[in-house]
């Protein structure tokens, strides 16, 4: 289950996650490893970006440090273009 409840298909970000331990990918796509998920967060905020949960079902689940606002809109101009 890798979305809200709120009938739009947004990924969990930032403190919505409830692992207590994931696999951290860095904005430019480089494992930064398993980390708690306290520290984690801390990375993406140092970064001034979000966490976003990208593979919930992986042992330990993926998250990305990203812009989800630019992921979002960017997907938005994906989806209108075909």
């Amino acid at each position: 289950m890798s979305y809200i409840a709120k009938g739009e298909k947004d990924l969990f970000i930032n403190e919505q996650i409830r692992a207590k331990e994931v696999m951290v990918i860095g904005p430019n796509g480089e494992q930064l490893g398993i980390k708690p998920i306290k520290d984690a967060l801390i990375l993406a905020s140092y970064a001034g970006f979000d966490l976003v949960l990208m593979n919930p079902g992986a042992t330990p689940p993926v998250c990305k440090i990203m812009d989800y606002s630019k992921f979002k809109y960017e997907n938005k101009k994906r989806q209108k273009e075909n």
